[in-house]
This record gives C-alpha cells, sequence and structure tokens, in this order.
C-alpha cells in the first residue's frame, strides 16, 4: 500500500523553460544551443544544483568553457529566476492527496539561487510535509546517498512510497532502495500510473 507520494520539484511542478528564457534575450538556433553546452549541459551544472561552490566560481567555470560568448552567459545567467514557474495544478494536487491520508514529500536537485530568488514559483513547498533540496545537504540525485538521507528523516517504508521525476536516472537511483517510481512526462499520465499501484489519485 502506497502512503507516501515524492516529487521532484522541476517539471512536475514547476517549470524549466530553458529555451523560452533564452528567446526572451533574443537568441535563436544554434545560438541557443551553444549556450546550452556552456551552462545547463556542462558538468558543473550540478554544481549550482548542489551549491557546493560559490555562484561566481561556478560562472566562472561556465565562461571558461566558451570564453567568447562571456557577456551571453553572465546576461542570461542573471536573470535565471524568470525561467522557473509554479503550475496551476501544485498545490490543489499536493491538499488533494493530503486530504486522502498520504503524505507528500519532495526531493529535488534545486539551486541556493533558484531557492531563494523565486519563492514566488515555490509556494507550495510549505505545503507539504516536508522534503530535501539538494544544496541544503550537497548532495544531488542520483547519488544514492540522498535517497539514504530522505528515508532515514521521514522514516520511510521505501515500498510505501512513489517516487515522480522527469529524469530516468533519478529514478533508477531511488529503484535500487525499493522505492516505486513515474516517470513524469504530465500530470494525467503520472495520474493513472499512481492509480494502477493503488493510489486514490
Amino acid at each position: 500500500m502506497i502512503t507516501t507520494i515524492i516529487f521532484d520539484i522541476g517539471n512536475v511542478l514547476a517549470g524549466f523553460t530553458w529555451k523560452e528564457h533564452l528567446e526572451r534575450f533574443g537568441y535563436e538556433g544554434d545560438m541557443i544551443e551553444r549556450i546550452a553546452r556552456a551552462t545547463v549541459k556542462h558538468p558543473m551544472w550540478n554544481e549550482v544544483d548542489r551549491g557546493a561552490m560559490k555562484e561566481e566560481d561556478i560562472i566562472q567555470g561556465f565562461v571558461d568553457s566558451d570564453p567568447e560568448i562571456e557577456q551571453d552567459i553572465r546576461k542570461i545567467l542573471k536573470d535565471m529566476s524568470t525561467m522557473i514557474t509554479r503550475y496551476d495544478y501544485a498545490i490543489p494536487w499536493i491538499q488533494e492527496l493530503q486530504k486522502k491520508g498520504y503524505r507528500t514529500l519532495y526531493l529535488s536537485n534545486f539551486s541556493v539561487k533558484a531557492e531563494t530568488d523565486c519563492a514566488h514559483a515555490l509556494d507550495f513547498i510549505p505545503y507539504m510535509d516536508g522534503g530535501i533540496l539538494s544544496y541544503q545537504e550537497k548532495i544531488i540525485k542520483p547519488m544514492p546517498e540522498i535517497y539514504q538521507l530522505l528515508i532515514d528523516r521521514y522514516n520511510l517504508v521505501p515500498e510505501e512510497c512513489v517516487f515522480m521525476d522527469d529524469t530516468v536516472a533519478n529514478l533508477t537511483g531511488a529503484e535500487k532502495f525499493g522505492i516505486h517510481t513515474i516517470h513524469f512526462t504530465d500530470r494525467a499520465k503520472a495520474i493513472e500510473k499512481l492509480r494502477e499501484l493503488g493510489v486514490d489519485a
């Protein structure tokens, strides 16, 4: 029996529209891909989520990977908070599950800057029963330590939990602990999968 629903934040409860973010600055086509390779697709992007380095050091790492577009990189990173929005269904969905007796937790790779600058987009967090933002622990998904930490902190029985994430590697990490998982592509399909697991979603 499922008793606990664990949510990733990005693209499950909050949306991240990287392409639209860059288009607001007038970028298109190959330039969007070039900036992405220097930032969100760069291995150092994990340090944004983990909060283990100073922000300026992280940005300098992106710049060093493609110095010719330094000003472009700095410009788009300065206004990162505008790319995050909460889905309208987030709070009602959380409340509905709680009314039915389910515990709701979050487990997310979320950066310090995003968490502080985007409180308006993350206003569902106070409604939840708890959770972990990776930067607070200096551990990121899919590192096994972050799943073990969640289990220990909230006294979870893994077989009674289901975790929804849009990234397959993060789901694989959770499955190693016996947690049920759902690959989140949209809410309607996620609800179907929850019901297959016996959740009154």
